[in-house]
């Protein structure tokens, strides 16, 4: 025959390992926060210190004259510009210390510097480094942007 006593043991036992689960969520879900937010600060960083995030500026505030806007991500920022039927935009993204400028889909280039795959022109930091060049490549970029797609 069993008493509340039982169930009271056995109720505590229940509530105290659920106690230990929901302390462990929740100690991974601040871990994974922290990891987010090193990621996101070290991106910030790196675009501060290649000096693309001034240049960016410098293109929205004297070419676009303030009509372009920015999509800001962890680690990606989705520069974009244009009315409707002629939306343009730039998609830099940060891994590590290089810089990665997604293009359309294109042969590989033969030049050395900056780094391509055939979709993307990485900049490592010895390259970013270099501002005359990545300004001359943002430049490139800017002159030949990815057109969307109408949502018609």
């Amino acid at each position: 025959m069993s008493t509340s006593q039982d169930f009271d043991h056995l109720s505590a036992n229940s509530s105290s390992s659920s106690v230990q689960e929901s302390d462990a969520d929740l100690f991974a879900a601040q871990e994974a926060e922290a990891h987010r937010l090193a990621i996101r600060e070290n991106a910030k960083h790196v675009l501060r210190e290649s000096g693309l995030a001034e240049m960016l500026q410098s293109v929205n505030k004297n070419i676009l004259k303030g009509r372009g806007h920015f999509e800001e991500y962890d680690t990606l920022i989705l520069f974009r510009w244009g009315t409707q039927s002629t939306r343009r935009h730039l998609w830099i993204e940060v891994r590590g210390n290089t810089l990665l400028f997604r293009l359309h889909p294109h042969r590989k280039c033969s030049t050395p510097a900056p780094l391509c795959d055939g979709e993307y022109h990485t900049f490592t930091s010895s390259m970013w480094s270099d501002h005359a060049f990545l300004a001359a490549e943002l430049k490139k970029y800017y002159d030949r942007p990815v057109s969307e797609t109408s949502a018609d």
